[in-house]
């Protein structure tokens, strides 16, 4: 005989954005299984490739959750000041925290430091249950409700499935909710370096011709790569896939003397710590974020440039719309998977998650565009920004989280880590 369980709402997917939304709906009331095919997070032990750019929105959701800030706080780097540069510093933009009466523009966190975070609240619910280890291979329904099989034979029963399991998202492939997938034909680069100057809490972005660099600021507190506060950072630099490959392979010295050649010197000699890795870049939209009972978030629903570092930060304002919604339709004796429930959140969500993607791909190709005279407009068009505050505010509220319409969850201002 199969296995059953039968909860509210099902998650497939315990990346962040699904550890997220597990979370929120189990604190606020619902009946939550959480499936994944990996294990629990345990605590992040060295320096990690991949880092997120979290948005104050984004803080203030984790600490709506008890996950913020983590356990491991000292692993979190502050970031105060954000440039944005092509050549000509003249034309560059800066952005300031203690202009908006802000502690922080965001902070910058590990992968695993932010697993780990978000893992140890899932202890807390006894109405959430995770299934590690765990494929969801099937997908059926009945009268009310979705059937989802998981690959060793047992069941999980909801009246909702949220896809959370990232932009190849096996649950939304079965449910046969299409994508739009667009390859920039380029890739990303990620490495961890120590610089020589300090960073000053900075957020660095220079615009090149075959893609932007990004160099974030790292607390630099780990011993075994010997890294020093302040003078660690995260570089994601987009290249062409071909010469991004050659840069994952170079020796060490030499990287580090491109890498200081495309900052312009910018954080003195940079020496690279550990791997190097390499990923590529697409964009990609979903047609629609929601059939019969199943409903997508995050990278499940779009995939973005990682120009902007905005792609998880999406994703938390999904995980935070979504639980609004279906607190609201629980409130008034509605079915979670009734389409006019999904279809506030799609109306919510889908316009401002394609509006923000397509404008980071016009971003990227209007830096990479030789045009003449382009060069030209864009300083400009820098400088005006710099020039006019209320621009420049507005760029800010949307860089963090909160211009047009915020969850409530993502309201509340959080306790500082960083």
């Amino acid at each position: 005989m199969t296995a059953r369980l039968d909860v509210e709402i099902a998650v497939v997917g315990a990346g962040p954005a699904g550890q997220a939304m597990a979370l929120a709906l189990a604190d606020s009331g619902f009946s939550v299984a959480l499936v994944d095919a990996g294990g629990a997070a345990a605590a992040a032990s060295r320096s990690d490739l991949r880092v997120f750019a979290l948005s104050l929105a984004s803080m203030r959701l984790l600490a709506s959750l008890g996950a913020w800030p983590p356990p491991q706080a000292e692993r979190v780097q502050a970031y105060r000041h954000m440039h944005v540069w092509q050549d000509d510093f003249s034309a560059a933009l800066h952005f300031d925290a203690g202009e908006q009466g802000w502690p922080q523009l965001g902070c910058i966190v590990e992968h695993g430091v932010l697993q780990y975070a978000l893992a140890r609240q899932l202890e807390r619910y006894d109405r959430l249950q995770c299934h590690w280890q765990r494929r969801v291979v099937q997908l059926g329904h009945d009268a009310d409700a979705v059937l989802l099989g998981l690959d060793n034979g047992e069941q999980v029963r909801a009246r909702l499935a949220v896809a959370a399991d990232g932009g190849a998202s096996p649950l939304r492939q079965l449910a046969g909710l299409a994508v739009d997938r667009r390859p920039y034909g380029q890739s990303g680069l990620v490495a961890n370096l120590r610089c020589e100057r300090p960073h000053g809490d900075t957020a660095w972005q220079r615009f090149l011709p075959d893609g932007p660099l990004a160099l974030l600021p790292l607390a630099g507190l780990d011993e075994g790569h010997g890294f020093a506060a302040g003078h660690a950072c995260s570089i994601v630099w987009t290249l062409p896939e071909a010469e991004a490959e050659r840069m994952r392979i170079v020796p060490p010295d030499e990287f580090g003397r491109e890498l200081e050649n495309a900052s312009q010197g910018l954080l003195g000699r940079l020496s690279l710590q550990g791997a190097r890795a390499v990923f590529p870049l697409a964009r990609q939209l979903a047609a629609r974020y929601h059939h019969g009972r199943v409903v997508l978030v995050a990278d499940a629903a779009h995939v973005v440039h990682p120009l902007a570092g905005q792609g998880l930060n999406l994703g938390f304002l999904d995980v935070a719309a979504l639980s609004q919604v279906l607190c609201e339709a629980r409130r008034r004796g509605l079915d979670p998977a009734q389409p006019a429930v999904l279809a506030r959140y799609a109306r919510w969500r889908q316009g401002d998650n394609a509006m923000a993607a397509r404008a980071f791909s016009a971003i990227g190709a209007m830096y990479r565009s030789r045009f003449p005279g382009l060069p030209s407009l864009r300083d400009a068009g820098h400088r005006l920004a710099g020039a006019l505050p209320p621009l420049r505010r507005q760029l800010v509220m949307h860089a963090a989280g909160l211009a047009g319409r915020v969850p409530d969850r993502c309201r509340k201002a959080p306790a500082s880590a960083g």
